[in-house]
C-alpha cells in the first residue's frame, strides 16, 4: 500500500467539522466555561 491509498483510505475522526461557523464554536466553549464555573462555585470548591 502506498503512502497515497493509506491517506486515501484515512476515515474521519469525528474532529470539529469546518463548515461550522467559528461563531458557533466561540459560542459553545464560553457556555462551557460558564457552567463550569457555576459548578465549581455551587460544589463550594472555590
Amino acid at each position: 500500500m502506498t503512502a497515497h491509498q493509506a491517506t486515501a483510505v484515512r476515515v474521519g475522526t469525528g474532529g470539529p467539522e469546518e463548515d461550522r461557523p467559528e461563531i458557533l464554536e466561540h459560542i459553545m466553549g464560553w457556555v462551557l466555561v460558564v457552567v463550569v464555573a457555576m459548578l465549581v462555585t455551587r460544589v463550594g470548591l472555590l
